[in-house]
């Protein structure tokens, strides 16, 4: 007998309801202020450092906002940039002071992505639910027990619970879709950018069948993401950045199908289980991996959903999520303005399509090829680590290299 010993932590974490526009910018030092800030309720006054990413576009993702505005007593911000600590980019200091000034209790803590927190040393304190982290392992299971992954998710995580939680996630992804299509004016911040998706989705309603069908996707995830970008509320997945791709492909198959709320939430549970295997073996974290592991993630995740809907067994949903990734190994993150705008926007619309591409593809297929899901998680994350820091999430380079002139 094979005892496994449980290695991954449950899918709701991948799918966190909150408002953007960035997860490891904005909710993740939320979360870190509302804790730090229980801690030392007694606080006079508190003195937060940001290191490295969150430093160089904390402004544009409004980072200092979401501290200043939930710490309850004064609270001084330090920007330090250049200071990038060892164990994350996303670093962050937290001092509690008296009303002498003295330093009464500190706290380091990192936001790793998908508005999750670590200590030096620890990826994360949730509990672990799954036996299993790899997808190819998982992928024996499936064939072995004839069950997909959907079965897998709700054989080891509650339920019930479950359930419930990916079917609120579902009602805020479609809120946002149909908040964003009515939205329109020009996004906050220094690019004035204007919203498309109202216009997008108006143009894609005079097109036939084949353009229509496109440019409702591309609206779609354009109201999502133009939503993130405004701070309105959405589900990461994984991320605050990537948030309009798993809605736009969702939304539009449930409209297009007609598949039922019950279908969605397990689509919902095999992409869940997808960007957990990532964030377990590799990272979701822009800062740390680029946008690879934000749109590219979000990508495969919408490829494992729209396959296993359209009937995919489990080699065609792993192959469709393979794809999907594959494809934007090496993806720069490059924020113009250290914004969640370009191209972070256009970026998301182009994956929703490319998603739907990779489930027709593997759909013509009997799922075997040669390179894993697994494998290209691992390439994934070496190729982060090969990234200079410029292309991740600091808005020194890349596209953003000539923001100060759009200032």
């Amino acid at each position: 007998m094979i005892i496994f010993v449980a290695t991954m932590k449950t899918i709701k974490d991948i799918y966190k309801i909150g408002i953007g526009p960035s997860s490891s910018h904005t909710m993740g030092p939320q979360k870190a202020a509302q804790i730090f800030n229980d801690r030392y309720p007694d606080a006079n006054s508190y003195e937060v450092t940001l290191y490295g990413s969150l430093a160089a576009t904390g402004k544009g993702h409004m980072t200092d906002w979401a501290i200043l505005n939930t710490l309850k007593a004064p609270a001084e911000i330090v920007w330090k940039p250049d200071v990038v600590l060892p164990f994350h980019p996303n670093g962050m200091l937290f001092k509690a002071l008296n009303d002498k000034k003295e330093v009464v209790g500190e706290w380091t803590v990192f936001s790793i992505g998908g508005g999750e927190l670590a200590e030096d040393g620890q990826r994360n304190v949730s509990v672990d639910v799954y036996p299993m982290d790899k997808m190819t392992d998982i992928l024996d299971w499936c064939e072995h027990t004839g069950r997909t992954y959907w079965e897998y998710v709700y054989k080891y995580e509650n339920q019930q619970e479950v359930e419930d939680y990916l079917m609120e996630v579902w009602q805020v992804m479609k809120a946002a879709v149909e908040r964003g299509l009515q939205q329109e004016g020009v996004l906050p911040g220094p690019l004035h950018l204007s919203r498309k998706a109202a216009m997008y989705h108006v143009k894609a309603k005079g097109y036939s069948h084949t353009l229509q069908s496109r440019g409702l996707v591309y609206s779609y995830a354009l109201a999502v993401s133009e939503e993130n970008a405004s701070g309105g509320r959405i589900v990461t997945a994984p991320t605050c950045g990537s948030s309009g791709v798993m809605p736009a492909v969702l939304y539009h198959l449930s409209k297009s199908y007609d598949f039922s709320d019950t279908r969605i939430i397990r689509a919902l549970a095999t992409s869940g289980l997808v960007g957990n295997i990532v964030r377990t073996n590799a990272s979701i974290s822009g800062a740390e991996v680029g946008c690879q592991g934000e749109v590219g993630v979000a990508c495969a995740m919408a490829a494992a959903a729209a396959n296993q809907l359209f009937g995919g067994s489990p080699a065609q949903i792993e192959y469709a999520a393979e794809m999907a990734l594959e494809h934007h190994l090496g993806m720069t993150c490059d924020p113009v303005c250290g914004l969640v705008q370009i191209p972070c926007i256009e970026r998301n619309a182009y994956a929703a399509a490319r998603a739907l591409d990779a489930n027709i593809y593997s759909t013509f297929t009997d799922g075997h090829h040669r390179v894993s899901f697994d494998k290209v998680v691992a390439t994934m994350k070496q190729t982060g680590k090969d990234l200079p820091s410029l292309y991740k999430e600091t808005s020194q380079g890349g596209l953003a290299l000539d923001y100060e002139q759009m200032k």
